[in-house]
Protein backbone atom coordinates (compact mmCIF):
# COMPACT_ATOMS: atom_id res chain seq x y z
CA UNK A 1 0.00 0.00 0.00
CA UNK A 2 2.54 2.45 0.83
CA UNK A 3 4.85 2.09 -1.98
CA UNK A 4 1.53 2.08 -4.17
CA UNK A 5 0.97 5.54 -2.47
CA UNK A 6 4.13 6.94 -3.48
CA UNK A 7 3.27 5.86 -7.02
CA UNK A 8 0.54 7.39 -7.56
CA UNK A 9 1.69 10.64 -5.34
CA UNK A 10 4.36 10.65 -7.99
CA UNK A 11 2.52 10.03 -11.09
CA UNK A 12 -1.33 11.42 -10.79
CA UNK A 13 -2.53 14.07 -12.22
CA UNK A 14 -5.60 16.33 -10.53
CA UNK A 15 -9.22 15.87 -11.82
CA UNK A 16 -9.82 12.40 -13.41
CA UNK A 17 -6.69 10.79 -12.50
CA UNK A 18 -7.23 11.87 -9.04
CA UNK A 19 -10.20 9.85 -8.93
CA UNK A 20 -9.24 6.86 -10.38
CA UNK A 21 -6.17 7.11 -7.86
CA UNK A 22 -8.78 7.36 -5.46
CA UNK A 23 -10.81 4.33 -6.75
CA UNK A 24 -7.33 2.53 -6.72
CA UNK A 25 -6.47 2.86 -3.13
CA UNK A 26 -9.82 2.01 -2.14
CA UNK A 27 -8.83 -1.16 -3.93
CA UNK A 28 -5.44 -1.97 -2.25
CA UNK A 29 -7.72 -1.46 1.04
CA UNK A 30 -9.83 -3.41 0.61
CA UNK A 31 -7.09 -5.86 -0.54
CA UNK A 32 -5.70 -5.82 2.51
CA UNK A 33 -8.61 -6.24 4.99
CA UNK A 34 -7.57 -8.98 6.83
CA UNK A 35 -3.70 -7.62 7.38
CA UNK A 36 -4.81 -6.14 10.45
CA UNK A 37 -6.18 -2.62 12.23
CA UNK A 38 -2.96 -0.93 12.07
CA UNK A 39 -2.06 -1.89 8.23
CA UNK A 40 -5.43 -0.10 7.59
CA UNK A 41 -4.60 3.36 9.42
CA UNK A 42 -3.48 6.04 6.77
CA UNK A 43 -0.21 8.57 7.77
CA UNK A 44 1.76 10.96 5.60
CA UNK A 45 4.03 9.25 3.03
CA UNK A 46 7.00 10.66 1.39
CA UNK A 47 5.66 12.81 -1.80
CA UNK A 48 2.48 12.77 -0.67
CA UNK A 49 0.28 14.97 -3.32
CA UNK A 50 -2.81 14.25 -2.43
CA UNK A 51 -5.30 13.71 0.91
CA UNK A 52 -4.22 10.60 2.83
CA UNK A 53 -7.49 7.86 2.79
CA UNK A 54 -10.42 8.61 4.11
CA UNK A 55 -12.01 6.82 7.36
CA UNK A 56 -15.12 8.42 7.55
CA UNK A 57 -17.39 9.52 5.29
CA UNK A 58 -17.08 13.09 6.01
CA UNK A 59 -13.82 12.52 4.67
CA UNK A 60 -14.68 10.88 1.26
CA UNK A 61 -17.13 13.68 0.56
CA UNK A 62 -14.42 16.21 1.22
CA UNK A 63 -12.03 14.38 -1.19
CA UNK A 64 -15.24 14.41 -3.48
CA UNK A 65 -15.31 18.21 -3.83
CA UNK A 66 -11.57 18.50 -4.15
CA UNK A 67 -11.75 16.03 -7.13
CA UNK A 68 -15.07 17.98 -8.21
CA UNK A 69 -13.24 21.72 -8.12
CA UNK A 70 -10.71 20.11 -10.14
CA UNK A 71 -12.99 19.87 -13.13
CA UNK A 72 -13.49 23.61 -13.15
CA UNK A 73 -9.82 24.22 -11.91
CA UNK A 74 -7.93 22.57 -14.89
CA UNK A 75 -10.13 23.96 -18.04
CA UNK A 76 -9.86 27.69 -16.92
CA UNK A 77 -6.15 27.42 -15.72
CA UNK A 78 -5.51 25.53 -19.66
CA UNK A 79 -8.22 27.85 -21.35
CA UNK A 80 -6.28 31.16 -19.83
CA UNK A 81 -2.50 29.76 -21.17
CA UNK A 82 -4.07 29.54 -24.31
CA UNK A 83 -5.87 33.08 -24.46
CA UNK A 84 -2.34 34.53 -23.15
CA UNK A 85 -0.30 32.62 -25.87
CA UNK A 86 -2.79 33.68 -28.77
CA UNK A 87 -2.54 36.88 -27.34
CA UNK A 88 1.52 37.05 -27.29
CA UNK A 89 1.75 35.56 -31.19
CA UNK A 90 -0.99 37.29 -33.18
CA UNK A 91 -0.62 40.62 -31.23
CA UNK A 92 2.88 41.00 -30.85
CA UNK A 93 4.70 43.97 -32.40
CA UNK A 94 5.71 42.41 -35.45
CA UNK A 95 2.75 40.94 -36.62
CA UNK A 96 0.54 43.70 -35.80
CA UNK A 97 2.37 46.83 -35.98
CA UNK A 98 -1.23 49.48 -35.75
CA UNK A 99 -3.01 48.06 -33.11
CA UNK A 100 -6.89 47.91 -32.69
CA UNK A 101 -8.27 50.63 -30.32
CA UNK A 102 -11.51 48.74 -29.51
CA UNK A 103 -12.54 49.50 -26.10
CA UNK A 104 -15.74 47.67 -25.72
CA UNK A 105 -17.23 44.37 -26.84
CA UNK A 106 -20.88 43.19 -25.87
CA UNK A 107 -20.72 39.55 -26.50
CA UNK A 108 -17.07 38.75 -24.76
CA UNK A 109 -18.17 41.12 -21.44
CA UNK A 110 -21.12 39.08 -21.25
CA UNK A 111 -19.34 35.64 -21.58
CA UNK A 112 -16.75 36.92 -19.21
CA UNK A 113 -19.49 38.24 -16.66
CA UNK A 114 -22.30 35.42 -16.85
CA UNK A 115 -19.28 32.65 -17.26
CA UNK A 116 -17.53 33.19 -13.46
CA UNK A 117 -20.74 33.21 -12.24
CA UNK A 118 -22.14 30.62 -13.52
CA UNK A 119 -18.79 28.86 -12.24
CA UNK A 120 -19.39 30.28 -9.03
CA UNK A 121 -22.79 28.70 -8.54
CA UNK A 122 -21.64 25.10 -9.34
CA UNK A 123 -18.60 25.55 -6.56
CA UNK A 124 -20.50 27.09 -4.07
CA UNK A 125 -23.88 25.10 -3.77
CA UNK A 126 -22.10 22.03 -3.03
CA UNK A 127 -19.13 23.89 -0.81
CA UNK A 128 -22.72 25.46 1.20
CA UNK A 129 -23.93 21.70 1.46
CA UNK A 130 -20.83 20.14 2.79
CA UNK A 131 -20.18 23.03 4.76
CA UNK A 132 -23.53 22.56 6.64
CA UNK A 133 -22.94 18.46 6.95
CA UNK A 134 -19.70 19.59 8.55
CA UNK A 135 -21.74 21.39 11.97
CA UNK A 136 -24.70 19.16 11.02
CA UNK A 137 -24.20 15.15 12.66
CA UNK A 138 -26.33 12.85 11.43
CA UNK A 139 -26.90 10.90 14.82
CA UNK A 140 -26.66 11.72 18.60
CA UNK A 141 -22.77 11.32 19.98
CA UNK A 142 -22.32 7.96 21.77
CA UNK A 143 -18.92 8.94 23.34
CA UNK A 144 -17.85 12.58 24.17
CA UNK A 145 -14.18 13.49 25.00
CA UNK A 146 -12.77 16.49 25.43
CA UNK A 147 -9.55 18.01 23.95
CA UNK A 148 -7.52 20.23 25.50
CA UNK A 149 -4.33 21.61 23.89
CA UNK A 150 -1.02 22.71 25.83
CA UNK A 151 2.09 24.03 24.60
CA UNK A 152 2.52 21.08 23.75
CA UNK A 153 1.06 18.00 24.37
CA UNK A 154 -2.99 17.10 24.28
CA UNK A 155 -5.08 16.30 27.25
CA UNK A 156 -8.16 14.05 26.76
CA UNK A 157 -10.49 13.50 29.30
CA UNK A 158 -13.59 10.64 28.28
CA UNK A 159 -16.70 11.95 29.26
CA UNK A 160 -18.40 9.04 30.89
CA UNK A 161 -20.00 7.53 33.97
CA UNK A 162 -16.34 7.59 35.78
CA UNK A 163 -14.14 10.48 33.62
CA UNK A 164 -10.51 9.49 32.64
CA UNK A 165 -8.16 11.97 32.00
CA UNK A 166 -4.92 11.42 30.58
CA UNK A 167 -1.60 13.60 29.10
CA UNK A 168 -0.60 12.24 25.37
CA UNK A 169 2.64 14.09 24.37
CA UNK A 170 4.90 12.72 21.18
CA UNK A 171 6.95 9.63 21.87
CA UNK A 172 10.39 9.96 22.15
CA UNK A 173 13.15 7.80 20.75
CA UNK A 174 14.65 6.43 23.52
CA UNK A 175 11.32 5.41 25.52
CA UNK A 176 9.79 3.28 22.03
CA UNK A 177 11.21 0.08 23.58
CA UNK A 178 9.76 0.58 26.69
CA UNK A 179 6.36 1.24 25.02
CA UNK A 180 6.79 -1.61 22.62
CA UNK A 181 6.32 1.16 19.70
CA UNK A 182 9.67 -0.14 18.16
CA UNK A 183 8.01 -0.65 14.52
CA UNK A 184 8.14 3.25 12.70
CA UNK A 185 5.86 1.71 10.04
CA UNK A 186 2.96 1.63 12.80
CA UNK A 187 4.47 4.35 15.22
CA UNK A 188 6.16 6.61 12.67
CA UNK A 189 9.08 9.31 14.23
CA UNK A 190 7.46 12.10 14.96
CA UNK A 191 4.22 11.33 14.67
CA UNK A 192 3.71 8.47 17.56
CA UNK A 193 2.68 9.29 21.03
CA UNK A 194 2.63 7.73 24.73
CA UNK A 195 -0.70 7.71 24.98
CA UNK A 196 -3.20 6.93 22.04
CA UNK A 197 -6.65 8.48 21.94
CA UNK A 198 -8.83 5.27 22.19
CA UNK A 199 -12.30 5.28 20.28
CA UNK A 200 -14.78 2.51 19.16
CA UNK A 201 -15.53 2.25 15.38
CA UNK A 202 -18.57 3.02 13.66
CA UNK A 203 -19.31 5.00 16.43
CA UNK A 204 -20.44 8.78 16.75
CA UNK A 205 -17.79 10.61 18.73
CA UNK A 206 -18.07 14.29 19.66
CA UNK A 207 -14.56 15.92 20.54
CA UNK A 208 -15.26 19.53 22.23
CA UNK A 209 -12.09 21.20 21.68
CA UNK A 210 -10.32 23.32 23.64
CA UNK A 211 -6.64 25.27 24.61
CA UNK A 212 -4.91 26.30 28.22
CA UNK A 213 -2.60 28.61 27.16
CA UNK A 214 -2.57 29.72 23.12
CA UNK A 215 -4.73 28.93 20.20
CA UNK A 216 -4.13 25.21 18.48
CA UNK A 217 -5.94 23.33 16.33
CA UNK A 218 -7.34 19.73 16.55
CA UNK A 219 -6.86 18.37 13.34
CA UNK A 220 -7.16 14.67 11.32
CA UNK A 221 -6.93 14.39 7.86
CA UNK A 222 -8.39 10.62 7.65
CA UNK A 223 -10.93 11.93 9.38
CA UNK A 224 -11.71 14.94 7.85
CA UNK A 225 -11.91 17.03 10.94
CA UNK A 226 -9.78 20.30 12.10
CA UNK A 227 -11.22 22.11 14.61
CA UNK A 228 -9.28 25.63 16.07
CA UNK A 229 -8.33 25.15 20.29
CA UNK A 230 -8.74 28.59 21.51
CA UNK A 231 -8.54 29.47 25.05
CA UNK A 232 -11.72 30.13 27.14
CA UNK A 233 -13.68 28.98 24.59
CA UNK A 234 -14.87 25.40 23.93
CA UNK A 235 -15.30 24.41 19.87
CA UNK A 236 -16.84 20.94 18.92
CA UNK A 237 -16.40 18.53 15.73
CA UNK A 238 -17.03 14.61 15.42
CA UNK A 239 -16.12 12.07 13.39
CA UNK A 240 -17.55 8.35 12.55
CA UNK A 241 -14.38 6.47 11.82
CA UNK A 242 -15.16 3.35 9.68
CA UNK A 243 -11.77 1.80 10.00
CA UNK A 244 -9.73 0.10 12.75
CA UNK A 245 -6.48 1.62 13.19
CA UNK A 246 -4.08 4.37 13.95
CA UNK A 247 -5.14 7.54 12.83
CA UNK A 248 -2.52 10.51 13.08
CA UNK A 249 -2.57 14.35 12.74
CA UNK A 250 -0.95 17.32 14.10
CA UNK A 251 -1.98 20.62 15.62
CA UNK A 252 -1.95 22.98 12.36
CA UNK A 253 -2.16 26.33 14.50
CA UNK A 254 1.27 27.67 14.98
CA UNK A 255 1.82 27.49 18.76
CA UNK A 256 5.13 27.94 19.46
CA UNK A 257 8.25 26.41 19.46
CA UNK A 258 7.39 22.95 19.71
CA UNK A 259 3.97 23.33 17.24
CA UNK A 260 6.08 21.01 14.82
CA UNK A 261 6.22 18.27 17.75
CA UNK A 262 2.36 18.29 18.78
CA UNK A 263 1.50 15.46 17.15
CA UNK A 264 -2.37 13.55 17.83
CA UNK A 265 -2.65 10.16 17.41
CA UNK A 266 -6.16 8.01 17.20
CA UNK A 267 -6.63 4.75 17.71
CA UNK A 268 -9.56 3.09 16.20
CA UNK A 269 -10.65 -0.44 17.90
CA UNK A 270 -13.61 -2.74 18.28
CA UNK A 271 -16.45 -1.64 20.81
CA UNK A 272 -15.50 -4.78 22.34
CA UNK A 273 -11.90 -4.07 22.91
CA UNK A 274 -12.74 -0.17 23.41
CA UNK A 275 -14.71 -1.49 26.53
CA UNK A 276 -11.75 -3.54 27.96
CA UNK A 277 -9.62 -0.94 27.70
CA UNK A 278 -11.66 1.83 29.33
CA UNK A 279 -12.40 -0.23 32.16
CA UNK A 280 -8.64 -1.42 32.38
CA UNK A 281 -7.32 2.37 32.04
CA UNK A 282 -9.75 4.07 34.79
CA UNK A 283 -6.90 2.13 37.24
CA UNK A 284 -3.88 1.08 35.05
CA UNK A 285 -4.14 3.21 31.60
CA UNK A 286 0.22 1.91 30.68
CA UNK A 287 -1.48 -1.41 31.39
CA UNK A 288 -4.13 -0.83 29.56
CA UNK A 289 -2.49 0.27 26.54
CA UNK A 290 -0.01 -2.58 26.44
CA UNK A 291 -3.03 -5.18 26.88
CA UNK A 292 -4.64 -3.58 24.05
CA UNK A 293 -1.37 -3.55 21.43
CA UNK A 294 -1.09 -6.96 22.54
CA UNK A 295 -4.33 -8.35 21.29
CA UNK A 296 -4.25 -6.07 18.14
CA UNK A 297 -0.64 -7.43 17.49
CA UNK A 298 -1.61 -10.83 17.87
CA UNK A 299 -4.93 -10.74 15.80
CA UNK A 300 -3.12 -9.37 12.85
CA UNK A 301 -0.84 -12.29 13.20
CA UNK A 302 -3.29 -14.43 12.99
CA UNK A 303 -4.85 -12.27 9.81
CA UNK A 304 -1.30 -12.49 8.07
CA UNK A 305 -1.01 -16.26 8.90
CA UNK A 306 -4.69 -17.48 7.65
CA UNK A 307 -4.32 -15.07 4.20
Amino acid sequence: MRAMRKFLASARFPASAGFLSATFLGACAAATFFAGGSARADQPVEWETTFQAPATDMMRQIEWFGNYTMWFIVPITVLVLLLLAFCIVKFRASANPVPSKTSHNTLIEVIWTVGPVVVLLCLAIPSFQLLTAQYTPPEEAKLTVKATGNQWNWDYEYQTANTLSFNSAILQDGDRKAAGKEDRKVYPRLLAVDNELVVPVNTMTRVLVTAADVIHSFAVPSFGIKMDAIPGRTNETWFKAEKEGIYYGQCSQLCGKDHAFMPIAVRVVSEAQFNSWLAAAKTDLPGANKALMAEIDGQNKVAVAGN
